[in-house]
């Protein structure tokens, strides 16, 4: 972990009320695992904002970050064009190496989907089949599809039935179930409290969503409830990525 004040190099809208912003700096070599973020800080607000790291390249020592405008603070990032002090990387990404599968299903949910797009590509490098259920709001919010298509079968979800399917992803969960040994889900604590029951016997992974305050497990602000005797996990430290049966959705 470190913190540098790292050079913007593109940052632009790529859907509705969504930005994809390219940092580059020394902090990419860092970087452990796929699903690890970063904490920005930001002129005028006393906290730091926690953004997912999409992907990165070690080579060219970029970062890519895709966040959503939620409140003052990521409108206020919108506007910057020049440079960032980011603390980083941070947190239990998925741990890559650990990883055995033959087909893993990968579930996202609106900014759920970041995270997931640099394990796929590393998934694929392992041989592992990948096959995506994504999903969001509308049309207008859905980005990353020929990126995520690149990669494998990709099955997309709108609410508004505006882009693929009508609905949610677990509607389409259980047609895709049979075929992966392994899934991997990012999104709000209700959809993947939604995944992780439809597929009680097939192991998985959880990356959770959360307001944070210090971001490295301080200030206990972000917890959830543990299965095991320490009552709770710091989501900024012990995660946010977590083995489904680690943690009480």
């Amino acid at each position: 972990m470190i913190n540098e004040l790292m050079s913007i190099l593109s940052h632009e809208p790529l859907a509705e009320d969504t930005y994809c912003l390219v940092l580059h700096g020394k902090m990419v070599h860092e970087i452990k695992e796929p699903g690890q973020f970063v904490h920005i800080r930001m002129d005028g607000f006393y906290l730091r904002r926690p953004v997912s790291i999409s992907d990165y390249d070690p080579l060219n020592e970029t970062i890519t970050l895709i966040y959503k405008v939620m409140g003052d603070g990521t409108e206020a990032l919108t506007k910057q064009n020049h440079s960032l002090e980011v603390l980083g990387p941070l947190g239990q990404g998925f741990p890559i190496d650990q990883i055995h599968a033959n087909h893993a299903l990968l579930i996202g949910g609106g900014v759920g989907v970041p995270p997931l797009y640099s394990l796929a590509k590393q998934l694929r490098r392992k041989g592992v089949s990948v096959t995506s259920i994504l999903g969001f709001r509308s049309k207008e919010e859905a980005f990353l599809l020929e990126d995520f298509e690149a990669l494998g079968d990709v099955h997309i979800t709108t609410e508004n039935g505006t882009l693929g399917r009508c609905g949610r992803v677990t509607d389409v969960l259980s047609e895709m179930a049979g075929n992966c040994d392994m899934y991997f889900t990012c999104g709000p604590t209700a959809m993947l409290k939604a995944v992780a029951n439809d597929l009680p016997d097939t192991p998985g992974f959880l990356s959770m969503e959360e307001r944070m305050g210090c971001g490295i497990g301080a200030c206990f602000a972000c917890v959830v409830p543990s299965k095991d005797e320490k009552g709770y996990k710091r989501i900024c430290c012990d995660g946010p990525v977590f083995r489904a049966e680690e943690v009480v959705l």
